[in-house]
C-alpha cells in the first residue's frame, strides 16, 4: 500500500511553494543589500547622473515653453546650463566670504554664546565634572606599558585639494549630462516607444512616461521656485532687522528648505545662535528666528500646499527615514535630494497598478479605501 502522503499528494506541493517563497525572500533580501552597497561605493558616478536627471526634468518646463516660441531645443537648454552654471558659482564666489568668516570665528562664536546662555549652564556643571572625572580615571588605569595608537589623518589641505576635485568633478559631470538630456528632445520617448510591439502599449507606455516627467517637472521647478522666494523674504527680513550677513542665511534657507522639518529646524537653530551673539537685548535677539518661523510657517501651511497641491505630498515618516538613509549613503548632498526622490518614487509607482501600495504608503493623506477600513477596524 502506498503511504497516505503519496495519494493525497498535498504536502509535497504546499512544501515546495513555501520553499520557493523562502528563497524569492532571501533573494530579494540579498538584491536590496547588494543594491545598497552598490550606490555607497558607486556613488561618485551615480550621484552626479541622479543630480542631471533631476536639473533637466526641473528645467524641461521652461525649454518646452521656449521651444513653443521657436527657440530650438539645443540653443535653450545650453542657455539654461550656461545661467544655472553662473547662478550657482556667482552665489558660491559672493558668499565665499561670508562663509569663511563664519568658520573662522567659530570658536569666538561658541564663547560668546557659552558666555550669554551662562545662567543656563549651572544646573549641568556638576554633569560635566563627573564625565571629566570619569574621564580621568579612565586613562589613569591604562596600562603603563600599553600605548595608545593613533592614526595619521591626511593634512586638511589634501584634504580641502581632494574635496574641491570631487565637488568640481561632480558639477561638470551633472552639468554637461543634463545638457545632454534637456538638448535630445523627444529621442528617449521615441526609443521607449520603440521598445513595445502593440500599438496600445506604445500608447499607454508615452501616456505614463509623459504623465510623470510633467508632475515631477512641474513639481522640482515650482519648489525650487518656492524656496528661491522663502530665501529672498528671509533674506531681505534679516537684514531689515539688523543681521549680519544677511545673503547667508537666506541661502541657507533656500537650500535647507528642501528637507521639510529638518531644514526649517536647522536655519532657525543658525539664526538663534547667530542672533544672540549679535544683539545685547535677549528679547530683540528672539526676533529674528521669530521672523523665521513665521515665513516657515506661511510657505509649509500656505504657499506650497495651495501652489504644488496635497497629492504630492508625503508623510513625515517616511521623509525622516528617507533623509536618514540618503545622508548616510551620500552625505550632505543626498539629505538635499532625498525627498525629491522619494516625489519621483511616488509619482512612478501612482502609474503602475502593481506598485501603487507603494505610492499609497508615501503619500501624506489616506486614501479613502484605508480611511474605511480604520473606522471597521474601531
Amino acid at each position: 500500500m502506498k503511504p497516505e502522503t503519496a495519494s493525497t499528494g498535498s504536502p509535497q506541493p504546499v512544501a515546495l511553494f513555501a520553499d520557493l517563497r523562502q528563497i524569492r525572500t532571501l533573494l530579494t533580501g540579498l538584491f536590496i543589500l547588494g543594491s545598497i552597497y552598490a550606490l555607497y561605493f558607486s556613488r561618485d558616478f551615480i550621484l552626479p547622473v541622479i543630480l542631471a536627471f533631476l536639473l533637466a526634468l526641473m528645467l524641461t518646463p521652461i525649454v518646452r515653453f521656449l521651444r513653443r516660441r521657436g527657440i530650438p531645443e539645443p540653443l535653450s537648454a545650453t542657455l539654461l546650463v550656461v545661467i544655472s552654471v553662473t547662478l550657482i558659482f556667482g552665489t558660491g564666489y559672493f558668499l565665499s566670504g561670508p562663509v569663511i568668516d563664519l568658520a573662522n570665528n567659530a570658536s569666538s562664536i561658541g564663547y560668546r554664546l557659552t558666555e550669554r546662555l551662562a545662567e543656563l549652564r549651572h544646573p549641568f556643571d556638576r554633569l560635566m565634572q563627573i564625565s571629566a572625572e570619569v574621564q580621568r580615571v579612565t586613562q589613569s588605569t591604562q596600562e603603563p606599558g600599553v600605548q595608545r595608537v593613533v592614526m595619521a589623518q591626511p593634512g586638511i589641505l589634501s584634504q580641502a585639494a581632494s574635496n574641491v576635485l570631487s565637488a568640481g568633478t561632480t558639477a561638470a559631470i551633472t552639468f554637461v549630462l543634463s545638457l545632454f538630456l534637456m538638448a535630445s528632445g523627444s529621442m528617449f520617448y521615441e526609443k521607449i516607444v520603440q521598445s513595445f510591439a502593440r500599438m496600445s502599449e506604445k500608447k499607454r507606455a508615452l501616456r505614463i512616461v509623459y504623465d510623470v516627467e510633467r508632475e515631477i517637472s512641474h513639481y522640482l521647478l515650482t519648489v525650487a521656485l518656492i524656496n528661491g522666494g522663502l530665501g529672498l523674504a528671509i533674506g531681505l527680513g534679516l537684514w531689515a532687522i539688523g543681521m549680519p550677513n544677511p545673503a547667508v542665511w537666506g541661502v541657507a534657507a533656500a537650500l535647507l528648505n528642501f528637507l521639510p522639518y529638518i531644514g526649517a529646524a536647522l536655519t532657525i537653530i543658525l539664526v538663534t545662535i547667530i542672533s544672540l551673539i549679535t544683539f545685547p537685548s535677549f528679547a530683540f535677539a528672539l526676533v529674528a528666528p521669530a521672523y523665521v518661523l513665521a515665513c516657515d510657517i506661511i510657505e509649509g501651511q500656505f504657499v506650497t500646499p495651495v501652489v504644488v497641491g496635497r497629492r504630492l505630498e508625503i508623510n513625515a515618516v517616511s521623509i525622516f527615514i528617507a533623509v536618514a538613509f540618503w545622508s548616510w549613503l551620500w552625505g550632505i548632498i543626498g539629505a538635499l535630494i532625498a525627498v525629491p526622490l522619494l516625489v519621483v518614487i511616488k509619482v512612478f509607482c501612482d502609474h503602475f497598478d502593481s506598485l501603487r501600495h507603494i505610492g499609497n504608503f508615501l503619500a501624506a493623506q489616506q486614501s479613502h479605501d484605508s480611511e474605511e477600513v480604520a473606522e471597521e477596524a474601531k
